[in-house]
């Protein structure tokens, strides 16, 4: 399978395609390295994401996934760069369960492209991230996106 690697701000990323499309984007770099044009173009837009300049993506996904996972993943790509939305708010609008809501997202082969760091807890908590460093990755991607408030120094380890 067509794959290469880049490094971000939140470490190595590997980019997966399968039959002119990406299939999965996994943290940590993948042995090897076969890219082709759409590889390249991702890593363009990554790029461009992670400088800021890039507000939405423009690639033909093709996730792996059931029909209840591919729901969740296609409301999770209508949700705009800068903008949450609640574990909750997506379940009612699915028909379905927070927790269900929860575990596609878990799943999701695409991250960030495919933005389930866009889905947050009741009252604004972050909640749980399966790619990176958890839910600090999440918090660095809402923090780039403008979702959060920068992160306020904490001066208690601080002597006078």
């Amino acid at each position: 399978m067509p794959h290469t690697s880049l490094n971000t701000p939140l470490g190595v990323l590997s980019l997966f395609e399968e039959e002119g499309a990406l299939v999965a984007i996994e943290w940590g770099r993948a042995s090897g390295e076969d890219t082709t044009p759409l590889l390249e173009k991702t890593r363009a837009q990554l790029d461009a994401y992670f400088d800021s300049a890039l507000t939405s993506f423009d690639l033909p996904l093709r996730p792996e996934g059931t029909p209840f996972q591919r729901s969740v993943w296609n409301f999770l790509r209508r949700i705009p760069r800068g903008e949450t939305v609640s574990y909750g708010h997506l379940a009612n609008a699915l028909n379905t369960g927070p927790r269900a809501v929860a575990g596609a997202c878990g799943r999701n082969p695409i991250p960030i492209i495919i933005p389930c760091h866009r889905v947050v807890g009741a009252n604004r908590l972050l909640g749980g991230y399966s790619g990176g460093d958890g839910a600090a990755t999440k918090e660095a991607l809402l923090r780039l996106e403008g979702a959060l408030e920068p992160a306020k120094p904490d001066f208690q380890h601080h002597n006078p």
